[in-house]
C-alpha cells in the first residue's frame, strides 16, 4: 500500500477557471504487472478519502491486491486532493474554483496514463459519486476501460437529489459563524444540521423503524440521539466545511452528458458505454433510486441492472456501512466483471 500525490500543473477546469498548482492524492493496492493490464480504479466518494475505500479491498475480496493493482484517487475537494482547505491564496476557502466529476475523471486519467503508462483498465468500480465517476469513465473513455461497477450511484444527477443536496447547503451555509466560507473556525452548528439531514436520508425508513441504528457500526445507542452525537463525531472532524460545499457542488453538477464529446444528450452518452456494466442500486436507496438505474441501463449497451435487496439504504453499496450479505453481493457482481 503506497499514498502519493501526482502534479497536474495548472489545471483548466471545465468551467474554464484555471486551478493553480493542482494535484491528485491516490492511494494504490497490490502491484502493477509487467504487461500493465491488472489495473482496478476506485475513486472515492463525497466526504469520503482513500483511507475509506480500504474496506472493499483485501486477499479474501474482489479487489484482491494480491492480483490487482488498485488505485485510490481522491477527488478534488475531499482534503487530500487539491481543496479549498489545501489550496494557497488566492484560490483557497471559498475562493476555490468549481469542479466537476468531468474535471476528477480527467485528473485521473491523467494518473493513469502518464504515471503508470496504462494502456488497459479492467475495471473501474465506485460508490456513491465515484459511482458516478465511473460512469464517466465508461463514456469518455470506452476503448481504455474494460468494465464499469456503479454503486449505488447514477449518470447524472436527479432533481430530487439535487434538491436534497441543496437542503444541505442551506444547513451548512445559513450557519452566521461560516461567514460565506471565510470563517475562523470550523461552523459547528451548520454542520451539525448538515448531518442531522444527512443521516436522515443515508439509511432507510425500515432501517431506522427496527432500531438498526442504535447498533451500528459495532456500536451500542440508547437513543437516537445518542445515534446522531456520534454520526456527527464521524463525520464532521475530517471535513472542513468549504470542502463539503466543493464536493456538494461536484455532485450536484454530475452529468455523464454535459461535455463537449456529448453536448447535452444524456441518451447518446450512456448509448457510448460500451465496456461491460453491472450497476447495482440499492433497493431503498433514497439518494440514487432504483428507478434512476433502470432508465440508465435500458441506453447502455453491454449493462446488467443487479439491486442490491438491503434496508440499509444509500449505506449497502458504502465501504464500512454495508453488511457481510451486501458485501459479498457485491464482490459477486465484481467477480463477474473481472472474470470477463
Amino acid at each position: 500500500m503506497t499514498i502519493s500525490t501526482y502534479d497536474l500543473g495548472d489545471l483548466k477546469l471545465q468551467s474554464g477557471e484555471i486551478l493553480p498548482q493542482a494535484f491528485i492524492s491516490y492511494e494504490t493496492h497490490g502491484t502493477l504487472n509487467a504487461e500493465k493490464s491488472n489495473v482496478i480504479i476506485y475513486p472515492t466518494w463525497y466526504s469520503g478519502n482513500h483511507e475509506d475505500v480500504r474496506s472493499a479491498i483485501g486477499s479474501d475480496r474482489a479487489l484482491n491486491p494480491e492480483k490487482y493493482f488498485i488505485v485510490v484517487p481522491d477527488m478534488f475537494g475531499n482534503g487530500f486532493s487539491s481543496s479549498p482547505s489545501n489550496t494557497p491564496p488566492p484560490y483557497d476557502r471559498a475562493s476555490f474554483p468549481a469542479v466537476t466529476p468531468y474535471d476528477n475523471v480527467l485528473a485521473q486519467h491523467r494518473l493513469i496514463t502518464e504515471k503508470f503508462s496504462v494502456t488497459e483498465v479492467q475495471l473501474v468500480v465506485g460508490f456513491s459519486m465515484s459511482a458516478q465517476q465511473a460512469f464517466h469513465w465508461g463514456a469518455l473513455f470506452p476503448d481504455l476501460v474494460k468494465a464499469i461497477a456503479p454503486i449505488c450511484g447514477s449518470a447524472k444527477t436527479s432533481t430530487h437529489n439535487w434538491l436534497f443536496l441543496e437542503s444541505l447547503k442551506t444547513a451548512l451555509t445559513l450557519d452566521p459563524n461560516f461567514n460565506n466560507g471565510d470563517y475562523t473556525s470550523q461552523p459547528v452548528n451548520g454542520l451539525k444540521a448538515f448531518t442531522t439531514i444527512y443521516a436522515g436520508w443515508a439509511f432507510s425508513d425500515d432501517f431506522f423503524r427496527k432500531n438498526l441504528h442504535l447498533a451500528w457500526l459495532g456500536q451500542q445507542f440508547n437513543s437516537t440521539q445518542e445515534f446522531l452525537d456520534a454520526w456527527h463525531g464521524m463525520f464532521t472532524p475530517k471535513n472542513d466545511a468549504n470542502d463539503l460545499i466543493t464536493m456538494l457542488n461536484t455532485w450536484q453538477s454530475a452529468d455523464i452528458s454535459d461535455n463537449q464529446k456529448f453536448n447535452g444528450n444524456l441518451s447518446e452518452s450512456l448509448s457510448a458505454i460500451t465496456p461491460r456494466a453491472i450497476v447495482m442500486p440499492g433497493k431503498t436507496d433514497m439518494y440514487f433510486v432504483p428507478a434512476d438505474s433502470e432508465n440508465e441501463v435500458a441506453l447502455m449497451p453491454r449493462a446488467e441492472l443487479r439491486i442490491i435487496d438491503s434496508i440499509h439504504g444509500h449505506g449497502a453499496g458504502g465501504p464500512g456501512f454495508s453488511t457481510p450479505e451486501d458485501d459479498q453481493f457485491i464482490d459477486l457482481a465484481l467477480n463477474d466483471l473481472l472474470s470477463g
